[in-house]
């Protein structure tokens, strides 16, 4: 039960980023259908900056500094080109659905292009190396305690270093959309904006805010996704979880409780796919692994949370409620 429970926290933690992701930049007005490829961007500057920063000897000794400076990296990444997004929308007026379309389809396209001319290869490896002790070390950067709480292993033993910064960064910034001013004015902006505007709120200036926070929080999670979940691969995907993350979003009805609680079943649901051969129960002192039993074969598995997207969206969609003016270009002379 503890595995079970920690694997789907992995899995969890992305999901629960770039589903906040897509919140900040609808509760401003502007639809981000653009995390995925944005989670791909970030992974692959995220990637690029941990393999340059572990070639040099003091940051192979320091995996967590890595870690992090390599998830900065990727936020910014995602922070810039999401502005590719926001300027079309709010400067062009373009339709923002196909531009974030445009974007899911430029990310990889970039990603391969510079991972084949500059590394020969198919996708970008953070490759283990060797410290200055010439221990090889992985990339892996977790925190281990075998000698703990149960329960309290759950976040501590084999914990990466990202899950606690993502759940900081979550309760922030969940605390901030609905406790401070600007918050207030940034929902204000996704709901009315010509009432916004009359008050002397910048709304262009706002949602350029929401879609910038929501580039960075999906860059960032692009790159934890690849360092915890695909083994340290920027292959120009990320399994769709930018999709699911924005299914998560409507779930939880644009707001953090619910996307909490939909990353959570979700992220279960996801790492079904990759532990279900791993799962046993004992019965009278035999181990039995009930799934493994099934001869079930793993894509199955793999298409179970998709799946369930399509009959929860289904099921939930009449009481879900998004910003009234998302998707809809600010014109000042609109009242």
């Amino acid at each position: 039960m503890i595995f079970l429970l920690q694997k789907t926290l992995i899995f969890t933690i992305p999901l629960l980023i770039v589903a906040l992701a897509g919140m900040y930049a609808e509760r401003s007005g502007i639809i981000n259908i653009a995390l995925d490829g944005i989670m791909i961007f970030g992974a692959f500057s995220g990637a690029l900056c941990a393999l340059l920063l572990r070639r040099t000897p003091f940051f192979v000794d320091h995996n967590q500094l890595t870690f992090v400076i390599a998830m900065a990296v990727a936020a910014v990444s995602g922070a810039l080109f999401s502005l590719l997004l926001s300027f079309s929308a709010i400067k062009l007026k373009a339709d923002q659905t196909i531009g974030g379309t445009a974007l899911n389809m430029l990310a990889p396209a970039i990603a391969l292009f510079f991972i084949k001319v500059f590394f020969f290869k198919d996708q970008l490896e953070m490759v283990p190396a060797a410290n200055s002790e010439g221990k090889v070390v992985d990339f892996g950067y977790v925190i281990q305690n075998k000698d703990m709480n149960p329960v309290l292993s759950i976040f501590f033993d084999k914990a990466y270093i990202s899950t606690f910064i993502a759940l900081a960064i979550f309760i922030l910034l969940s605390v901030l959309i609905y406790k401070t001013k600007t918050g207030l004015r940034l929902r204000a902006c996704g709901e009315h904006p010509q009432a916004a505007a009359s008050v002397g709120i910048e709304v262009n200036r706002m949602r350029y805010l929401g879609t910038t926070v929501s580039g960075a929080l999906a860059g960032f999670g692009g790159y934890v996704y690849i360092a915890t979940v695909a083994n340290g691969q920027a292959t120009g995907a990320v399994a769709g979880m930018g999709f699911l993350a924005l299914a998560i979003m409507i779930f939880g009805n644009w707001k953090p409780l619910g996307i909490a609680l939909g990353a959570l079943f979700f992220g279960f649901l996801k790492c079904l796919g990759v532990i279900y051969d791993q799962l046993s129960v004992t019965i009278n002192g035999k181990e039995i692994y009930f799934l493994k039993e099934l001869n079930l074969p793993m894509y199955f598995y793999n298409l179970i949370p998709y799946v369930a997207v399509l009959l929860v969206l289904a099921f939930t969609s009449k009481r879900s409620r998004a910003p009234k003016a998302e998707g809809i270009p600010y014109d000042k002379g609109m009242r």
